[in-house]
């Protein structure tokens, strides 16, 4: 006979069977509804962060490509002298 999970040679004993009262059960299923719950709000929060970590990601694209046009544009366009500036040659000395 195999086993419970398919092993071969194990043999399972129904007599050998602890017996467990309404009291232990009751134990252990509060026991096992606390952990679901636990592992419920865990799952929650872990949605909660990754919506947020893809939205940090998201934004962080956004802001690189616009820095990167920035770069793009400033590249293409000459520097533009200043009118509170005074150009070089035109410095006087008091």
């Amino acid at each position: 006979m195999s086993g419970p999970n398919g092993d071969p040679n194990i043999s399972i004993d129904t007599d050998d069977v602890d017996e467990f009262s309404d009291e232990e059960y009751a134990a252990i299923n509060s026991m096992l509804d606390q952990i679901n719950s636990c592992l419920d709000d865990l799952e929650e929060r872990n949605d909660t962060l990754n919506a947020k970590l893809k939205d940090l990601l998201e934004s962080n694209r956004q802001a690189r490509q616009e820095f990167r046009e920035q770069q793009r544009d400033a590249i293409r366009e000459p520097p533009s002298s200043h009118p509170s500036q005074p150009a070089e040659g035109d410095q006087r000395e008091q």
